[in-house]
């Protein structure tokens, strides 16, 4: 049996959905805290507060949750924009071999990524499709499941880019753990020396071992389904007031008070204090508003978009009600111990690392991870006298690197490439251990 085999059959066996893993760890947590956190009441009623201690924490991110939706919700209905499909067929021209195309396809991906996830996510998928399509039609052989590969890369970048949920989460002056931590820009964050030398070893290293790796593999002929189509609509015969939904100069006006809004905050700021979830979603609507060209195509891409949100929408208040369990309980005082008889000021951040990528595989969500972590990775720093940002940050790296290993947000690349997971992640394994190198050398030197 194929590496990829066994590492699919063992992920299916011990994974279950997404929804079902955030139930478990609730359990788990319930009876952590109950076990280890008890004041010396009984079991009964301890354990009745224990369940109010997870739903008050079930209500307490509301705002972060529909934040996080509309970062994935905007991102995926940019990519589903015309301009970004000419842009995709203009590149897929040079994309004639396996190597070009594995290095093209992750280059852009990870560069999209670094200011999208959602974006790059969806447009990574698209990219390699349409790669695919075009070796195809011109009957060429290619390893396809590579250049899917390729085009996933973007989700093992993302969380040190632009649209990062934990810099950007705590670049916000009322973030849920403002009162332990304070606030951190994104400039000791996202724009550190730390992050931006990562960021561009990334971009130079992960497309030229991707290109070396396309040059020593087997390539095929494959079969994809009918070519993939965007179904923008267009206009068709409307009436009176549903005028307005074809109108480009209406939509167009409309986007522009967001972009002249959101550019006028870059000249009125003293500092990035602006810079945080709430203004790079602002953006995004403004940008897929105007790219989109009027507001029926971008609805309809609004719809499609949408479906992919479900997992956030119904998992982050049960990520919310865990952090409710272990805050009000005392379970991260404990955890933040353990950290601490474990870790010296050089170790923290490798250890920050590991335990967030270990965390992800069962918490596929960067922001679900942050809320149920974050506040056991900032008490641990603040203890050992590591700079914060950089602790942030090394959670950060943990959470994207395994999802080179966790299928939840593949799915959309899935769907649209074709392929199975099983295909990919012999080659997106290759890139966690390239990724993997390159993060823990960063953690290190600076």
């Amino acid at each position: 049996m194929s590496i990829s085999k066994v590492i699919g059959t063992f992920l299916k066996n011990i994974l279950p959905s997404p929804f079902s893993i955030a139930i478990v760890l609730t359990a788990i947590s319930f009876i952590f805290a109950l076990l280890f956190t008890n004041p010396g009441v009984s079991i009964t009623d301890y354990a009745i507060d224990i369940t109010g201690f997870w739903e008050k924490g079930f209500w307490e991110l509301l705002a972060f949750t529909t934040q996080m939706i509309l970062m994935l919700v905007l991102g995926h209905t940019l990519a589903l924009t015309t301009g970004i499909n000419k842009l995709i067929n203009v590149v897929v021209k040079y994309c004639n071999t396996t190597a070009k195309a594995a290095f093209i396809v992750t280059l852009l991906t990870v560069l999209v990524s670094l200011f999208n996830w959602g974006l790059g996510l969806i447009f990574g998928a698209i990219l390699a499709r349409k790669v695919g399509e075009i070796a195809q039609k011109h009957g060429n052989k290619l390893n396809y499941p590579l250049i899917g590969a390729a085009g996933y890369s973007g989700l093992m970048v993302w969380h040190g880019g632009f649209s990062g949920s934990a810099p950007l989460k705590i670049a916000e002056p009322d973030h849920f753990l403002v009162d332990s931590m304070g606030q951190v820009l994104i400039n000791e964050t996202i724009l550190s020396t730390m992050n931006i030398s990562v960021s561009i070893a990334l971009i130079i290293i992960l497309p030229l071992s991707m290109f070396l790796l396309a040059q020593k593999s087997n390539n095929f002929h494959f079969e994809l389904s009918a070519n993939l189509s965007l179904d923008n609509i267009n206009r068709k015969n409307v009436h009176g007031a549903e005028k307005l939904d074809y109108s480009k100069i209406f939509t167009i006006a409309f986007s522009l008070v967001f972009i002249i809004t959101a550019i006028g905050k870059i000249f009125k700021a003293d500092d990035l204090s602006f810079l945080n979830l709430n203004y790079i979603n602002f953006l995004l609507f403004g940008l897929a508003l105007l790219m989109h060209g009027n507001i029926a195509r971008f609805l309809n891409a609004v719809n499609k978009a949408i479906v992919g949100s479900t997992g956030i929408l119904i998992q982050f208040p049960l990520y919310a009600g865990i952090m409710g369990i272990m805050k009000y309980s005392g379970l991260t005082i404990l955890f933040t111990d353990f950290f601490i008889n474990i870790s010296s000021q050089t170790t923290f951040p490798i250890y920050t690392l590991i335990s967030a990528g270990i965390v992800n595989i069962f918490v596929p969500s960067g922001g679900g991870q942050w809320i149920v972590q974050g506040p056991i990775i900032i008490e641990a720093a603040k203890q050992l006298n590591v700079p914060i940002a950089k602790a942030v940050m090394a959670l950060a790296y943990g959470d994207q690197l395994t999802n080179m290993l966790q299928p939840f947000w593949a799915l959309p690349l899935l769907g649209i490439t074709g392929l199975k997971a099983k295909e990919i992640i012999p080659y997106t394994m290759f890139l966690m251990i390239i990724g993997l190198i390159i993060y823990i050398g960063g953690l290190l030197i600076f």
